[in-house]
């Protein structure tokens, strides 16, 4: 058939196609493009990285075996390693909505790897007798054993940077902790009064917290380093050789610079079960309500300034309405819930498709990719703009806080020691009744002086476990 130009003829078991002549991916991937214009989304940067280091490694242990002969396994190694450094990422063009278990990203990738070989041997395009995707590039792979590689790969390079930015997290509400550790406020329970607390122990709780994520994130990456190279199509190695597997996992550990991967202690369990994936976007799903209820809360005690809580003010980083002169608004905390609402969106997605594979192959595998990959590169973008822009600038208004703290009825909890639940329940209600300060029942009545009041609240007692008995001795004769 005629070739029109600009393009070139290629060949596969389904019949002819042209191929725009400039393009390094080939027939399968130019079909796959057209079948699944499903999203206009593609693969991840980190994904396309990792499937070119999960080839570095199949081609570097099949030259080691004497599989592949030293001129294609160089070139193959050549154009792998340029993909791991950034090169023709444009060249990945498949929907990442797409084949099961991730066929076409598969083959996009081998194409894309052979074309590019091909050129470095002095070839064009398409002349796959030079460089064949499948025979030379796929060689002693399947992509049920590849992609999910590749998968664990990319999660487990990508988790470093959101790792360091919830630690970054952390460290600036610690830092906050300490600043505001002198200022004290009511706490509440159910949005009412509570018991005292500085401003200091609220903000060291959501450290606390997000160091939690953390860990859980940590501990569900272990997981992450089982990986299924050398499994070929359902587990049995089928068309490896009995030293691949061990080759593969070695040259796979130096591309990806991961030194602690393993083999899964069950290759077919590894290949039919995503539960690692899941379990590890569960750990994101958890972070994710953490920092929530952390935003929230910011959200609550910042709001106002003059009609809301207002214990707290955030930094302005832009107006807040485009009607409402003067309005500033919590935008970043506003940011950080709706990336961790889709992040817990997303885990819902990862797992209903871990559950849904079928016998020797979860085939839902792309949608596992994405949204994995998803959540983490947005938590970690989240959660470093809330870090820089909001949590490191906030103030404290300390006059408002003891305000706050002075007309809670939560004080009259510090009573029960002295005159018992029931009257001190009773001193409560006066003080709704009548608009009275507790302090001010409390010394009218002579329940305290005012010296022990103000020594029992300061700070440093209030706010933590207190003896009692030495407290009380300290009162004066006859108390």
């Amino acid at each position: 058939m005629p070739v029109h130009k600009g393009f070139r003829l290629e060949r596969d078991s389904l019949g002819e196609k042209e191929v725009p002549a400039a393009a390094y991916y080939g027939i399968q991937t130019l079909r796959a493009f057209e079948n699944f214009r499903v999203s206009a989304l593609t693969a991840k940067p980190a994904f396309i990285k990792a499937t070119a280091m999960v080839k570095l490694a199949a081609c570097n242990a099949n030259a080691s075996l004497g599989l592949l002969d030293k001129k294609r396994g160089s070139a193959i190694a050549r154009a792998a390693s340029e993909i791991i450094d950034g090169s023709l990422h444009d060249q990945f063009i498949v929907d990442v909505f797409q084949a099961g278990a991730g066929t076409s990203h598969n083959m996009n990738a081998n194409e894309v790897i052979a074309n590019r070989a091909i050129e470095l041997l002095g070839g064009r395009k398409g002349s796959y007798s030079v460089v064949h995707p499948n025979d030379h590039v796929n060689m002693s792979q399947s992509t049920n054993d590849t992609m999910p590689t590749a998968l664990r790969i990319a999660a487990l390079s990508s988790s470093v940077g959101l790792i360091s930015a919830l630690k970054g997290l952390a460290s600036a509400l610690k830092a906050k902790s300490r600043e505001f550790s002198s200022v004290i406020k009511s706490g509440r329970t159910h949005l009412q009064d509570a018991v005292p607390m500085t401003l200091g122990q609220e903000f060291g709780s959501w450290a606390a917290a997000v160091g939690s994520s953390t860990d859980r994130i940590k501990r569900a990456s272990e997981g992450l380093k089982r990986t299924s190279l050398g499994s070929t199509a359902i587990g049995t190695g089928i068309n490896t050789h009995p030293l691949y597997r061990e080759k593969a996992l070695e040259a796979l550990k130096k591309a990806s610079g991961i030194k602690d991967l393993r083999r899964p202690e069950d290759p077919f369990e590894a290949l039919n079960s995503s539960t690692d994936f899941s379990s590890f976007s569960g750990a994101l799903r958890d972070a994710a309500l953490d920092l929530i209820r952390i935003a929230n809360d910011i959200r609550l005690l910042s709001s106002g300034p003059m009609t809301g809580l207002a214990e707290i003010s955030l930094p302005p980083v832009q107006p807040g309405s485009s009607i409402m002169p003067g309005k500033v608004n919590p935008v970043m905390a506003e940011m950080l819930d709706m990336v961790s609402f889709q992040v817990i969106g997303a885990d819902a997605t990862v797992a209903l498709a871990a559950q849904a594979g079928q016998l020797e192959l979860n085939v839902m595998l792309p949608v596992i990719n994405y949204n994995l990959l998803h959540s983490i590169e947005i938590l970690t973008n989240a959660v470093t703009a809330f870090t820089d822009r909001c949590v490191t600038g906030i103030r404290a208004d300390a006059t408002r806080c003891e305000r706050n703290f002075e007309s809670s009825e939560g004080l009259a909890t510090v009573l029960n020691s002295f005159i018992g639940y029931e009257k001190a329940a009773e001193v409560a209600k006066e003080s709704l009744r009548t608009g009275k300060t507790i302090k001010e029942i409390v010394t009218g009545r002579g329940i305290l002086t005012e010296a022990e009041w103000n020594r029992l609240l300061d700070p440093a007692q209030i706010t933590r476990p207190l003896d009692l008995k030495k407290f009380k001795k300290q009162r004066r004769p006859g108390r």
